[in-house]
């Protein structure tokens, strides 16, 4: 491995008191031994995050700047090594990892621009006679300690959201990986602090611990920190949100996205579209397509584009460029995906492809039925389920009818409809003529409902992870 063994708190690195291995998800073999914290290691990451709190928080903005400059050199040199790691420990196919590190270097280096943008703005404070002569102006400072907790599926993407908007708000971050996935993070750890090292500033403005949920929940419900940040299920969010009360939270959860087809959609593009949305990263992603919502006059002859398209989604090794579809993250995950598919068929739906083989391969869906997990939650896996309604109108209240709303995607050749959805879907996306999982790393991201609070993306992270501080001045008392 290219960074030191053990957990980088304080300082240095330390010794972790356990370790466990980091599998393969396609094969079972081990990748590489990974260090296991403890709440112990957690109070030590706090007590170190809140004695460099201030000196972070006065860093001058050409040092963050240059810092987050230069971790994205460092990345960037070590490109082809981050993919490689990426795809053993995720499982994922190589193309989705190659997304990931390039997805990664743009946010670390918007997130650098970013720092040049944090400013204030003056305020007419003598709109009120009791203002006059008054001058007034607010500016933006550090929330404080953050602590950012991160999924298995994107771990180095999702570590980049929430380490590098931090540093660029001037807050110390904790980083909580995931337990299947702490590699990446670790090394992209190891990267950030050599910079830190290298202009002066406290390597402590970014520690890791890993470990289960006692690690999860002492770093979380500690009063002195400023925010949480946490990327995964709804149900451990909802947790952590009131847990952790009154600090803020940001939530970014799950989601069962929707892609609805108009009847005057252009049929193959929707087609591809719903092959490549709901695929990718073995379907392991927060806004994959997993509902298709069509009018039922193109339903047939979607269905027929789909068909012609799947057995061309290449099943098998991660490490092949050919790969689309690829072992879930562990067995638990497959055998859950396979149960809720049994469950749905149980019920009445139908499935109109799956691969051949004892792979679980991309597997299409028809006539889910309401209440069951393959169409309410999110799967999380290589599964799509279409469904058919009479008419746009059914369409756009059909895509709202989940408690959840992250991204949605309409594929339309009107205007009056495409607009309809931008207005009238409970998301905090709409797509038009694209995946719902279209995402640039610059844009306002996150969801509403039980898909989260917040957004990510640097801009808008940082302004998260800041607070106004109003400055109002009589010059002459």
């Amino acid at each position: 491995m290219k960074f030191p063994t053990g957990l980088p708190i304080g300082e240095s690195w330390i010794e972790a008191p356990a370790s466990v291995p980091v599998i393969f998800p396609y094969d079972g073999t081990p990748v590489a031994d990974a260090p296991v914290g403890d709440v112990a290691i957690a109070r030590a990451a706090l007590g170190n995050a809140l004695a460099v709190r201030e000196t972070v928080g006065r860093l001058p903005s050409y040092v963050r700047r240059k810092v987050l400059r230069d971790v994205h050199s460092a990345v960037l040199s070590e490109r082809d090594a981050f993919v490689d790691l990426l795809v053993l420990e995720t499982g994922k196919p190589l193309v989705d990892c190659r997304v990931e590190i390039d997805r990664t270097l743009l946010t670390l280096e918007t997130s650098a621009e970013e720092v040049a943008r944090l400013h204030g703005e003056t305020v007419p404070l003598d709109l009120l006679p009791s203002g006059e002569g008054l001058q007034g102006f607010w500016v933006r400072k550090p929330i404080g300690v953050v602590v950012g907790i991160t999924g298995f599926n994107y771990p180095l993407l999702l570590a980049a959201h929430k380490i590098a908007p931090a540093f660029a708000a001037g807050c110390p971050i904790i980083v909580k990986p995931a337990p299947q996935t702490p590699l990446a993070t670790l090394w992209l750890a190891h990267l950030m602090r050599s910079a830190l090292a290298d202009t002066g500033a406290p390597s402590s403005a970014l520690q890791v611990v890993t470990g289960g949920p006692e690690v999860g929940a002492a770093l979380t419900t500690d009063p002195r920190i400023g925010a949480v940040s946490f990327t995964g299920s709804a149900a451990v969010g909802h947790r952590i949100a009131r847990d952790a009360a009154p600090t803020k939270v940001l939530l970014e959860l799950g989601s069962n996205s929707a892609l609805v087809v108009a009847d005057d959609a252009d049929l193959d593009a929707a087609a591809a579209a719903i092959v490549r949305g709901g695929y990718y990263a073995s379907g392991q992603a927060c806004i994959s397509v997993q509902r298709v919502i069509v009018v039922s006059s193109v339903r047939e002859a979607l269905l027929e584009k789909l068909g012609a398209r799947l057995p061309g989604v290449v099943v098998g090794d991660p490490r092949d460029p050919l790969t689309r579809v690829s072992a879930l993250i562990n067995p638990a995950a497959t055998s859950r995906v396979r149960e809720w598919v049994g469950d749905a068929v149980h019920a009445g739906a139908a499935v109109a492809y799956a691969s051949p083989g004892d792979e679980l391969g991309p597997t299409v869906l028809t006539d889910v039925p309401d209440g069951l997990p393959a169409w309410d939650e999110e799967i999380f896996g290589p599964v799509i389920a279409v469904r058919s309604v009479p008419d746009v109108d059914s369409a756009l209240r059909a895509v709202n009818e989940t408690r959840y709303g992250l991204q949605a995607s309409v594929f339309t050749s009107s205007l009056d409809t495409a607009f309809a959805a931008i207005d009238r879907l409970e998301v905090g996306g709409v797509v038009i003529n694209d995946v719902p999982g279209f995402r640039s790393d610059v844009m306002p991201y996150g969801g509403v409902k039980d898909s989260g609070t917040g957004r990510e993306g640097p801009r808008f992270a940082i302004e998260e992870l800041t607070t106004t501080r109003m400055a109002i001045i009589r010059p002459r008392p």
